[in-house]
């Protein structure tokens, strides 16, 4: 595969069009970098603690990978990295899990959660690093918290004009159904995401998206596509799965099948859990445990097993050839899981980067591409 890069640089330079560089805090493998380079942003370099994303990330795009925990890396070292006579973007999607419905149950607990200080560290680093544009994706809980309302705060104390909203993710080409909080801040003009892309008609489904791939047998791992591997399952999720429809739940099982817990009054409000996928609807949302039949709706559509790691990927858009880990060595399947369904969408990064890109009148980017797209 092509890694993502620097293919619009010349041409804005004739058009004498000062470039956008950016810096991709928590960058993970990639999902965000991939999506604003496809868009014209030349991204840098990205940051993140964990050393396991370095090899997809720095496989997959033409950006420097800094192993680094933000709440110890310098500004100054930051600013660095940007070239002079440059609009400068500074990208942070903090880690999720301290805002997610399932981590509330914990706070409540009185439990404090270090992640918590990162959105603080990210602030900070906006306050001396001071960018032309800032943007930031997380789940929507972070909208209820404090934090949220201290970083704003503290956009406004430096002169952002900034916008902020929860996107559908299909209404931008991620065939999942996934919201997201998106941020957008700049010091030079209003800002605002770009106009959803796709209408409803036209979402992107699961069957676009993974449709085509060869089939696998639960425990299976394609020849071709090391990725594409399914976990095994026990004799009675076969059972069980065998008696799940499109789009259905546990529900539809015999009731020998059923667990003690879904049969009690506590437990039959849950039913997106042991389900299959529907081939003509975007997928679930796509988490760090989607490999598993068992951790949500992530049965296939008709084969019986749950999605394959390939499958996760794609469904986080990503394209079907990026490298995930060297060829001959598999990376465990928990810590993939954690890297795919941590990542920002890449479609989703592209139109971040496509809002900014209009934001400095490159209107014209992305025309090509966006001709062959369903548009509203």
């Amino acid at each position: 595969m092509q890694k993502t890069g620097n293919n619009r640089d010349e041409i804005k330079k004739l058009n004498n069009k000062k470039i956008i560089y950016a810096v991709d805090l928590f960058c993970g493998v990639g999902g965000l970098t991939y999506g604003l380079n496809k868009a014209g942003i030349n991204v840098l370099a990205g940051i993140d603690i964990d050393e396991s994303c370095q090899y997809p990330y720095e496989k997959n795009n033409d950006s420097k990978f800094i192993n680094e925990d933000i709440k110890n890396i310098s500004p100054d070292y930051i600013k660095q990295l940007y070239p002079e006579n440059s609009y400068k973007l500074l990208a942070g999607c903090a880690p999720c899990q301290p805002f997610s419905k399932y981590t509330k149950r914990y706070r409540k607990k009185g439990v404090k959660d270090e992640k918590w200080d990162l959105l603080y560290a990210f602030s900070n680093i906006i306050k001396e690093v001071k960018p032309d544009f800032v943007t930031m994706e997380n789940v929507p809980g972070l909208a209820k918290e404090k934090v949220f309302t201290d970083f704003i705060d503290n956009l406004e104390a430096l002169n952002y004009k900034f916008s902020w909203q929860i996107v559908f993710c299909p209404k931008y080409g991620v065939p999942q159904k996934r919201r997201r909080l998106v941020l957008l801040a700049s010091l030079i003009n209003n800002i605002q995401m770009i106009q959803p892309l796709y209408k409803p008609e036209g979402f992107p489904t699961v069957r676009d998206a993974i449709g085509e791939l060869p089939e696998l047998k639960a425990g299976e791992a394609n020849d071709e596509d090391q990725m594409h591997r399914a976990c095994s399952l026990s004799e009675i999720n076969i059972k069980r799965i065998k008696q799940s429809r499109q789009g259905g739940t546990w529900r539809d099982w015999d009731d020998e099948l059923k667990l003690k817990c879904h049969l009690k009054k506590s437990g039959s409000t849950y039913p997106s859990v042991y389900g299959r996928m529907n081939w003509n609807q975007p997928s679930p949302t796509i988490t760090t445990q989607f490999f598993g039949y068992g951790n949500g709706r992530f049965g296939h559509p008709e084969q019986n097993r749950a999605l394959s790691l390939r499958e996760g990927a794609i469904l986080q858009s990503f394209p079907k050839d990026y490298i995930f880990e060297p060829e001959g060595k598999k990376s465990k399947r928990l810590e993939l899981g954690i890297h795919i369904g941590n990542a920002v969408p890449v479609e989703l990064g592209y139109a971040i980067g496509l809002s900014f890109e209009r934001a400095c009148g490159g209107d014209e980017l992305g025309k090509e591409e966006n001709t062959k797209r369903n548009f509203i």
